[in-house]
Formats: structure tokens, sequence, C-alpha cells
């Protein structure tokens, strides 16, 4: 197991404590408020080790990704629009096959669904 650097645990409790999905960038620039020294590919390289050993899930969206400290199983609406990225929280506990975790093909052991529209906010926006 790796060791916990005060970079990484400073990463690994900022992305617990925001309701947000930071990209890298947002990342870094929050974390260098506290550690001033630290560079963009160590917080790159930290979120990197932390998706690989599943410390954090990697949302791909457009054209960055973004990670979330909630690795609960859930799912995440991506407005197509604004980009923003919202928790979908029980609905996919309420799939037979989710609840169940089996298919015909195999045991289910963890899953990532996207599902993609337009938020309230700028559907709004569309009928004004």
């Amino acid at each position: 197991m790796e060791r916990l650097t005060n970079q990484k645990k400073i990463i690994f409790d900022y992305l617990k404590k925001v309701k947000c999905h930071p990209s890298a960038e947002t990342v870094y620039a929050e974390v260098k408020k506290k550690l001033p020294q630290i560079s963009f590919g160590t917080v790159y390289r930290i979120l990197d080790g932390f998706k690989r050993n599943g410390t954090i899930l990697e949302i791909p969206c457009s054209c960055k990704s973004h990670y979330d400290g909630n690795i609960s199983p859930h799912a995440h609406f991506i407005c197509q629009k604004c980009k923003k990225i919202f928790d979908i929280l029980k609905l996919c506990g309420n799939c037979n096959v989710l609840r169940n975790k089996r298919v015909k093909i195999g045991k289910i052991n963890h899953y990532q669904i996207y599902f993609y529209g337009y938020c309230k906010k700028c559907q709004n926006k569309q009928t004004k």
C-alpha cells in the first residue's frame, strides 16, 4: 500500500468534502491555497493514482475529466449545455440488475452510469 503523504491527504480531503465534481485544474487551484509549492503535475499524478486504486472516481466529461470523492454506487447526470455534473444517488439502486449485481454473463463488481440531458437551469433558459 502507498504511503499517504501530506499532499495526498489534502487532495483526498478536498475531494471528500466538496459536493461538486472538480476538474484536475480546479483541484490544483484549491490545493495550491494550502500547498503553494505543489505543481499541477503532482496533483494530476496523485489524482491518477487515486483513480487507479479505486479511491476516487473519474468522470469523463467533454474535453476534460472530473473527479468524485464519493465512490459509493451511484450514477451521474451531465448537462450537455453547462457541463455541470449532478449525482443521482438512489435511482440506480432500484434497477433489478444492479440490485442483484448479476447478469447472464457474470457478477457486477462496480459500475458507472452517465445520463446526458439538460439541467433545469439550462432548460429554463431555452424556454425563455
